[in-house]
């Protein structure tokens, strides 16, 4: 086993496996969980491995999330690399009080309950794109026929977005997640997405309607609190449920024993999705947490202004928390305490609507194509491994006879 090195220079990437996190982080997991690391910008701060200190890092308030006192893990296409100071509502970039009351305005829109009753439209959304993959017939893209419209028409809808302006969403926010964009693309992106979103707010504005931005119109915020909001629930609403949904299938039929059991036994859909979310962790380049005052670790001293990145893929198959880590198994219980959504109150907001449109999408899936496949050999399947979301570029898949 090699050496670990006293100072780790920036953030493992590189898989050898496109299923498996890159091969360092067990390695430092197992000799140095908490590790010093230098940053891309030249900051001294630390990467964590661990299960458990992942957990303490992410549910510690004395880790801020603000925007500006971020230093980011992987080289960002802006200039000079600095962090901007958070937007008003753009609540994911924020810490209490400010962070709760713009979570507490959208609880009600996001809980269980209010979830469940989306669950028709969703199947009815997953049934016509699988309809016109059928009618299509194979090979089909599984990323572009089902894993990012089927969440991006659901956050449009919930979000009163008009679907005809999705195309221009998605390449906006590729753009965005994308390590490798010019600085001048990124701001074109960006200035795109605040555009259409501040002129739709005007228009909730001035004609509500019963979806959720003309709902935050009516909450005493200002159109920038509005539109911010909107734009970090668009970009997250169907980023990560399209890379998750894509990655999960790429993993089962790499799993034909899993993917077997699966269909012989549909009423573990929601153990499987849990388990491909611990297995298959697409948040591979943070999040990332800086200490508001001197903080001990781990028998480390974290000192105040220096940031933590927290990998969620090594804490996932952290064998002190997960028996057996790299094995797949869909009936795993262990999985239900499981890191992809994050931990703490920036757990992910939309989780319960990201269960939903995994489960739906993949019950609907396999039942309807029993003998779906990968379309080309494993190794020559593309991975984001320059995106700060992992997944797939492209998913090619295809079917026997009259499936569909």
């Amino acid at each position: 086993m090699s050496e670990t090195p006293a100072r780790l220079v920036g953030l493992p990437l590189r898989r050898e496996c496109p299923l498996a996190p890159p091969a360092p982080l067990a390695r430092l997991r197992e000799q140095r969980p908490l590790i010093p690391m230098t940053y891309p910008d030249g900051h001294d701060g630390w990467l964590v491995t661990s299960y458990d200190l992942a957990r303490a890092v992410l549910g510690d308030l004395r880790f801020s999330n603000r925007n500006e006192l971020r230093h980011y893990p992987v080289q960002l296409p802006r200039a000079g690399g600095k962090s901007s100071r958070t937007p008003p509502g753009m609540f994911s970039r924020m810490d209490p009080p400010d962070h709760t009351r713009y979570r507490r305005l959208l609880a009600p829109y996001f809980n269980v309950r209010r979830i469940r009753l989306l669950a028709p439209r969703v199947t009815g959304i997953v049934g016509q794109l699988l309809d016109r993959m059928a009618e299509q017939g194979p090979p089909a893209d599984l990323v572009e026929t089902l894993a990012l419209p089927m969440p991006s028409r659901v956050i449009c809808e919930l979000l009163g977005v008009p679907y005809e302006d999705h195309e221009r969403f998605q390449q906006d926010s590729a753009t965005l997640f994308d390590l490798t964009a010019e600085v001048g693309a990124s701001s074109l992106a960006w200035a795109s997405l605040y555009d259409r979103l501040r002129r739709l707010v005007l228009v909730k504005r001035a004609a509500p309607d019963d979806d959720l931005l003309s709902y935050l119109t009516g909450c005493d915020l200002s159109d920038e609190e509005v539109t911010f909001m909107g734009i970090t629930l668009l970009v997250a609403g169907h980023e990560t449920t399209a890379n998750m949904l894509s990655l999960g299938v790429f993993a089962l039929l790499e799993h034909p024993g899993q993917l077997a059991r699966l269909r012989a036994e549909p009423a573990l859909i929601e153990h499987a999705v849990e388990e491909l979310m611990r297995h298959q962790t697409i948040i591979h380049a943070g999040p990332t947490r800086a200490a508001l005052e001197d903080v001990e670790l781990a028998g480390e001293v974290i000192r105040a202004g220096q940031v933590v990145t927290v990998s969620l893929p090594a804490a996932n198959r952290d064998p002190l928390r997960f028996p057996d880590p790299d094995v797949l198994d869909i009936s795993n219980a262990a999985a239900q305490g499981q890191l992809g959504f994050g931990f703490g109150i920036h757990q992910c907001t939309g989780q319960q609507l990201a269960r939903l449109e995994m489960s739906v999408a993949l019950s609907e899936l396999l039942q309807r194509f029993p003998t779906v496949r990968l379309a080309r050999p494993a190794r020559e399947i593309r991975t984001r491994d320059t995106m700060t979301i992992y997944g797939v570029h492209s998913l090619p898949l295809t079917w026997d006879g009259e499936e569909g």
